[in-house]
């Protein structure tokens, strides 16, 4: 374990990236998050602002190993921050708290390139920096987070789920319970702001928007597709997918070879007949892409059990079949016990496990 994490380190050049190495500017501008205040055990507070982030044209801008790294560069800044407030306190720190702000969280969220990332994230935090993580608050989780949470939860270990405690109503009377109000934003119930007055605190957690199309580098990222299927001249082809209980995320990526192609989702009741596609409640407008230029991709939460599905419409072509290259998926939501709501004086309980219900 150790001479992995030694191997590690000299491989990303990590004793040097605080001083010799600075993000992509799309990422400094629009990859949210920051450093801002101090727990009650004087332990740095790392926030994460997920609703705003705009995922896509994130990952049209810069590498992937840009985010990797520049994740590695926050753990290490991190980790020095802990140093000065160990010489500071004389006392030894050696872990953060984290807020993960998930107002806004959305299908475009749950984009398979980043959650394949994030998930390398993960797995890198939890082999080199398995203990740098104190506890880690969840606030303001919409409907969609749990089908979030499932995506990513295997790639973390027992231990650190037992960290992550995802809060209710009372938010701000839990985080004031760990975090005095001098060294909380007013945004999350304190009484911090930027010298200028700013409630978020803009100077040290970067709050951010959409990614400008001028930054991108690439109009797609490559996608490893799981089936291909031809759509015969003049025809169509429908994909069945049953959802057994409402809540669930379908998602989908495609892309054509040559030429365009329609598309469509369509609900019925029962798997394995076959309907026209006026015979199905349209959930998704059917219309036709240029995947074969741009590759297409796309979610739905699904808020009704039933058979969703996708149809790929050809029959306006009379000369020309279409092959497609497709990957779907159904994702389940976890079911997490959320702490009690009724005053912050209990202790919130944490998402350990598969989840609780």
């Amino acid at each position: 374990m150790l001479r992995k994490h030694l191997e590690f380190r000299k491989q990303v050049k990590v004793d040097t990236i605080l001083t010799d190495w600075r993000p992509p500017e799309v990422i400094e501008k629009y990859l949210s998050g920051g450093m801002c205040g101090y727990d009650r055990e004087g332990s740095p507070v790392w926030y994460d602002v997920i609703g705003p982030v705009d995922p896509k044209g994130l990952f049209l801008s810069a590498s992937k190993q840009d985010f990797i790294k520049s994740k590695i560069r926050d753990c290490e800044a991190l980790q020095e921050e802990c140093s000065l407030q160990s010489q500071r306190l004389e006392r030894n720190v050696e872990s953060i708290t984290m807020i993960y702000d998930v107002e806004g969280l959305g299908l475009k969220h749950l984009w398979k390139p980043a959650i394949e990332t994030y998930g390398e994230i993960l797995q890198m935090f939890e082999e080199n920096y398995p203990e740098g993580l104190k506890r880690l608050f969840v606030i303001k989780a919409p409907k969609l987070f749990p089908v979030a949470f499932n995506l990513v939860k295997h790639f973390l270990s027992e231990n650190t789920r037992q960290k992550i405690y995802i809060l209710g109503a009372n938010w701000q009377e839990v985080l004031l319970k760990y975090i005095d109000a001098e060294e909380l934003p007013v945004i999350y119930g304190g009484k911090l702001t930027d010298p200028d007055g700013d409630p978020r605190c803009r100077t040290k957690i970067n709050h951010v928007g959409p990614v400008p199309p001028s930054y991108y580098v690439r109009d797609h990222v490559k996608v490893d597709y799981e089936r291909c299927l031809t759509v015969s001249r003049g025809s169509s082809q429908q994909l069945d997918y049953e959802v057994l209980f409402p809540g669930c995320v379908l998602r989908w990526q495609f892309a054509t070879e040559g030429a365009d192609i329609g598309f469509g989702v369509f609900l019925k009741a029962k798997k394995g007949e076959w309907k026209k596609a006026s015979q199905m409640h349209e959930v998704v407008l059917s219309q036709r892409y240029n995947s074969h230029l741009v590759p297409e991709d796309g979610s739905l939460t699904c808020e009704r059990p039933g058979v969703y599905v996708l149809r790929f419409d050809n029959t306006y072509s009379i000369f020309q079949a279409k092959r497609i290259s497709i990957s779907v998926e159904v994702l389940l939501p976890d079911h997490m016990q959320s702490p009690p709501t009724n005053g912050a004086s209990k202790d919130p309980k944490p998402a350990a496990g598969d989840g609780q219900s």
